[in-house]
């Protein structure tokens, strides 16, 4: 069962922290353009208070505004900022948010009662209200992109178009493959030694135990295996108690947005990876029921677009947005 608790936990994450630790020289010179580019579009942090606790959201560059919703969940946004940044390169604005529980937005009490897709879903319009905007584009990756639809059935006026990356879908017909699409991915080996080292960390809660099993799952999620560390290293972040009750809320509310989004006509672009564990029908089934859906697959990539396949990923969100004008 933990296995599908954590299915969607690993998204790409550089922190400064990490980047900082880099001595190569190469590696600084990525993390000093990173920097540069992140001062230069204009990063500001801004908090909103909500019952039992606050929000925090940052904005970076300035145009249409985009909100991206990482995955996870359990998860900051932390590492969605180099996908943020190049994003408002476009000459865009993005948002960031910290989902409830996470990173700097607190909670008084962090329970199954104040972690719900409900309240999730109020705490997107907290922001949009502080930020005192009519609409937005949603962008939302993995967990993030069911957060997204389920937003959309429940604020479609508030939604003027939609990004769905990698996304877990409209319901929950993913949890019955999340663990033949990870070892699917895996050698025989690989697979047998992910499902080892899960079962023991259950057991001992030893975080040499989660490393261990994280560190296959990782390779799962990517085409390229250069990005697996860095990979592993960001589900190795994640708040597997959050993580846990946000899925338990998923199953108790019967989740699922399909019928409420036969109606949604905005323009929606649909991105997935050939090479997924995410299944195809996720995505294709998406598509069959977003009455102005764009689907774009991409070739030699995993579970992150922009890190497998970086220009088709880039490149399919540009000619989205500004087919938008």
């Amino acid at each position: 069962m933990l296995i599908y608790l954590i299915y969607f936990n690993i998204e790409f994450h550089y922190t400064v922290i990490n980047l900082l630790c880099m001595i190569q020289m190469k590696k600084l010179s990525k993390l000093l353009i990173l920097l540069f580019t992140v001062f230069a579009y204009g990063q500001t942090s801004h908090f909103v208070e909500i019952e039992g606790g606050r929000l925090h959201y940052k904005t970076i560059g300035s145009g249409t505004p985009i909100l991206i919703i990482n995955g996870g969940p359990g998860f900051n946004s932390e590492g969605f900022l180099p996908m943020a940044t190049k994003i408002a390169e476009m000459g865009y604005q993005t948002i960031l948010y910290d989902q409830r529980g996470t990173g700097k937005s607190t909670l008084e009490t962090v329970s199954p009662e104040t972690i719900t897709l409900d309240l999730m879903n109020s705490d997107i319009e907290a922001i949009r209200k502080d930020m005192q905007l009519e609409e937005w584009i949603v962008l939302g990756h993995s967990f993030g992109g069911m957060m997204a639809n389920y937003y959309a059935a429940h604020y479609p006026e508030r939604v003027s178009a939609m990004i769905q990356s990698s996304s877990g879908g409209m319901n929950l017909d993913l949890m019955a493959s999340a663990r033949n699409g990870v070892t699917d991915k895996l050698t025989t080996k690989e697979a047998d030694s992910l499902i080892y080292w899960q079962q023991r960390y259950a057991r001992t809660q030893d975080t040499k135990d989660r490393r261990r099993y994280v560190r296959y799952m990782a390779k799962a999620y990517v085409h390229n295996d250069s990005h697996a560390t860095a990979v592993a290293d960001r589900l190795m972040e994640g708040n597997l108690q959050l993580n846990r009750m946000v899925w338990n809320d998923l199953q108790e509310i019967a989740f699922d947005c399909s019928e409420a989004l036969k109606s949604f006509t905005k323009p929606v672009l649909i991105l997935y990876g050939k090479n997924d564990v995410v299944p195809v029908e996720i995505a294709t089934g998406m598509a069959n029921i977003y009455p102005n859906a764009t689907l774009v697959p991409m070739e030699n990539c995993g579970h992150y677009g922009w890190l497998d396949n970086p220009k088709t990923y880039y490149g399919s969100i540009k000619t989205f947005i500004s087919s938008l004008n």
